[in-house]
C-alpha cells in the first residue's frame, strides 16, 4: 500500500531499474559460458532515448553459481533515492544455453507470472516487460556474434524474495501472481520520477479498463483509499493507488478511457490539485495559504477569516478555521480540483473529487454541475 507521503524534501540520486540488473546479469552469464570469464564488474547499453545515442553504465556482478548447462549470476538493485521497494533487493539471472536459435524468457522466484488480460504481455508469460526483454536480447544476440556461438539462450529472471516485495506493490491488484515485474523503459531510474510506480499506475488502469470496470477510484495513500470504500462498494480492481501522481491518472484516461473516475485524497494534496498541480509531492508542490485564502473567499469567508487562512500553519489549520465559521473551504477545493482536471482529462469520462482529513474523515467533494 502507497503510504500518504511526506512533505519533507528529500536528497536526489539516480539508479538502475531491474531491467538493467537484469541486462547485468545476462551480460556477465553469457561471458562465463562462452567466454570462460566471470568479470567483476560489466558494461550495459541502456536504450537510445529521442535523438540521444544510447548511455553505457558500469554494474557490479556479486556471484556466479554453476548450473547444469548454465550459470547463475547476481547483482544488487540500486534504485538511488527513488522510493522502490526493489532497492538494494538481489537481481538474479539463470542463463542457459540451448540448441535452437533464439531468447526464450522464464520467471525464476521472486518474478511474478501475468495471469490476467489487460498487461502489455499475454496472459502466463513471465512479468517481464518489452524493453528489459529487448535490452537482454540485444545484449545476448551480440555476445553470440562476438564469439561465434549459433545456439540460443534460455532466460531465466529472478529476485530474491521477490514474492513478498511483491505484496508491496499493486502487482496482486494486476493480477501478477508469484512476485515481482521486471520493470523499465531508459534504464535509469531518476530521483522521484517513480518511474516503476508510474508504470504500475498505468497498468492498474489498463487492467481495469481492459476488465469492464466502468468506475475506478484513483488515492493518494491508504487513509484516502479507505474512506472510498466506505462510499462506494468497488472491487479491488478498481482502486488505483496513485500515490502523488494525479496527474500520471487522468493522462492515461486518454487511452483507457474508463466512464468514471473518483479522485480522493488528502485535503492539502487536493488543494495542490486545486492550484493545478499534477505531482502532489512536496518536491515538486506546496501548499499555497493564498490561494486557499481565494478559495475561502469565494465560499463566503470574511476578510478576517481569509487572513486567518493565510497566517495558518498548515492546510489543516486553515480548514478547521472555516468548519468553525461554518465556511464550506473544503467543498470549493474540491470544486477548483475538479475544473483544473477537467482541463487534462478526456471530456467523456465523469469526474467526481474527494477530500479526507488527517483520519480519514471524508470533509468536502465535489461532482460537477448537474446536467
Amino acid at each position: 500500500m502507497w503510504p500518504e507521503s511526506s512533505e519533507s524534501p528529500k536528497p536526489l540520486r539516480s539508479g538502475l531499474t531491474t531491467g538493467a540488473c537484469a541486462t547485468a546479469c545476462c551480460v556477465a552469464a553469457v561471458r562465463a559460458l562462452l567466454a570462460g570469464k566471470q568479470p567483476a564488474a560489466v558494461e550495459v547499453n541502456l536504450p537510445a532515448k529521442g535523438n540521444k545515442p544510447s548511455k553505457q553504465v558500469e554494474m557490479v556482478i556479486e556471484e556466479y553459481q554453476a548450473l547444469d548447462n548454465g550459470i547463475r549470476t547476481s547483482t544488487i538493485k540500486d534504485a538511488g533515492d527513488d522510493p522502490d521497494v526493489t532497492h538494494g533487493s538481489t537481481v538474479f539471472v539463470e542463463l542457459r544455453l540451448t540448441e535452437a536459435p533464439g531468447v526464450v524468457f522464464k520467471a525464476a522466484s521472486g518474478v511474478g507470472t501475468v495471469t490476467r488480460e489487460g498487461l502489455m504481455l499475454a496472459v502466463g508469460e513471465p512479468a517481464i516487460n518489452p524493453v528489459p526483454r529487448k535490452m537482454m536480447t540485444e545484449h545476448l544476440t551480440n555476445a553470440a556474434y562476438t564469439y561465434g556461438y549459433e545456439g540460443g539462450f534460455e532466460v531465466s529472471v529472478g529476485v530474491e524474495g521477490g514474492d513478498q516485495i511483491a505484496l508491496k506493490t499493486m502487482n496482486p491488484k494486476l493480477g501478477i501472481v508469484g512476485g515481482l515485474s521486471i520493470l523499465g523503459t531508459t534504464g535509469i531510474v531518476r530521483p522521484y520520477s517513480c518511474s516503476a510506480y508510474i508504470a504500475s499506475i498505468h497498468q492498474g488502469i489498463d487492467v481495469a479498463y481492459t476488465n469492464g470496470m466502468n468506475h475506478i477510484a484513483a488515492t493518494t495513500g491508504s487513509t484516502s483509499e479507505a474512506a472510498i470504500k466506505t462510499e462506494y462498494d468497488l472491487p479491488e480492481m478498481a482502486l488505483i493507488e496513485m500515490g502523488d501522481f494525479v496527474g500520471a491518472v487522468m493522462k492515461h484516461l486518454k487511452k483507457a478511457p474508463v466512464a468514471k473516475l473518483t479522485i480522493c485524497g488528502g485535503f492539502g494534496k487536493i488543494s495542490k490539485l486545486a492550484k493545478g498541480h499534477m505531482d502532489l509531492n512536496s518536491r515538486a508542490s506546496s501548499i499555497d495559504l493564498e490561494h486557499l485564502a481565494l478559495l475561502a473567499a469565494g465560499a463566503g469567508a470574511d476578510e478576517a477569516l481569509q487572513d486567518k487562512v493565510r497566517q495558518s500553519n498548515t492546510s489543516i489549520q486553515a480548514l478547521k478555521a472555516c468548519q468553525v465559521a461554518a465556511v464550506d473551504l473544503a467543498a470549493e477545493v474540491c470544486r477548483a480540483a475538479w475544473l483544473q482536471a477537467r482541463k487534462v482529462m478526456p471530456a467523456q469520462v465523469e469526474l467526481e473529487v474527494w477530500a479526507v482529513d488527517r483520519k480519514g474523515n471524508v470533509v468536502g467533494c465535489y461532482k460537477g454541475e448537474a446536467k
